[in-house]
């Protein structure tokens, strides 16, 4: 059981120290650009709200975590414990509703069938910055409830135990209370969900369509190259695809531990590594897709050539 728990601690510890090195790569890059005007993409702002979001899952989910799989459980007092779940449920309501803006965002810019005003409005920095603020004020709200059932182990009273995190437990409220907990993020994950996979439907339908009407242009192109919409868009696409399969069996297992059984620790650790896997493989896809990444990465390598 010992061998187990530290094999546990290091998977976390690993994916804690590979999600953090590469958000905060990007974290960097998208608040120099934003900071300096240099090459300013419309969606550098939503993806530097989204690389924030998942830097603050990873932190506020992954050291704990890691700690209490190394036997170290006593290092937070209920007030650590409350603020702590807070934030984590906020950081995470934050990263799935950027998620779903930057898809919308990207249907708006290539559909036709919206109006002008409204495309020129999602190209306003003004505009994305409301939206990013909405994004973070809305999820402050929805989850004000959070603290109210988390204790510390540190906790001297007898409560009826729900979850144990190791560090943190939840209690056990009574069953009108754990329904409106379940309602209120089946029906903002559900309507996030819905906007992705509508997003994503509407952009392969365009990117189809479009490909049937040029095709006889590139049919004496060997290897025509992919536009700068078209990589967005295919890197947009992952990041939903796979935003959508990681939170979906999150938001699963979260229901059932919530609703119908009262987990064990197993259960509760593949909940935990899950909930974090997106915030760390999201970031790769954004690096290998971004051509000034790869474009600074080629001057360095020539500058260290010369010198």
């Amino acid at each position: 059981m010992a061998a187990t728990k530290w094999e546990i601690g290091i998977l976390f510890l690993t994916q804690l120290g590979v999600g953090i090195l590469a958000n905060a790569s990007l974290l960097c890059l998208y608040n120099f650009t934003l900071l300096t005007g240099h090459k300013v993409r419309p969606t550098d702002l939503i993806l530097n709200q989204l690389v924030l979001a998942n830097s603050l899952v990873l932190l506020l989910r992954g050291i704990p975590q890691a700690m209490a799989a190394f036997r170290s459980k006593y290092f937070l007092n209920e007030t650590g414990c409350k603020l702590l779940f807070y934030f984590h449920r906020v950081a995470r309501g934050v990263s799935l509703s950027t998620t779903t803006l930057l898809g919308v965002f990207q249907t708006i810019k290539l559909c036709s069938n919206f109006s002008r005003w409204l495309e020129l409005r999602i190209r306003s920095p003004m505009f994305i910055g409301f939206c990013c603020l909405l994004c973070w004020i809305l999820h402050l709200l929805v989850n004000i409830f959070v603290p109210i059932k988390m204790i510390s182990p540190m906790s001297g009273k007898n409560f009826s135990v729900r979850v144990s995190y190791g560090y943190c437990s939840s209690l056990n409220p009574d069953r009108f209370l754990q329904f409106v907990v379940v309602a209120i993020f089946f029906i903002t994950d559900f309507v996030c969900l819905s906007l992705m996979a509508w997003a994503s439907g509407s952009v392969v339908l365009f990117l189809l369509r479009h490909k049937q009407r040029v095709q006889h242009i590139h049919s004496h192109s060997l290897a025509p190259r992919p536009s700068p919409e078209a990589r967005a868009t295919c890197t947009i696409l992952i990041l939903v695809s796979a935003f959508f399969f990681f939170y979906s069996l999150s938001s699963l297992l979260f229901v059932w531990m919530t609703l119908f059984a009262i987990p064990g620790q197993w259960l509760v650790d593949a909940s935990m590594f899950l909930s974090s896997c997106f915030p760390t493989f999201s970031p790769f896809v954004l690096i290998f897709s971004d051509t000034r990444i790869s474009r600074f990465c080629f001057i360095s390598w020539q500058g260290k050539h010369i010198f």
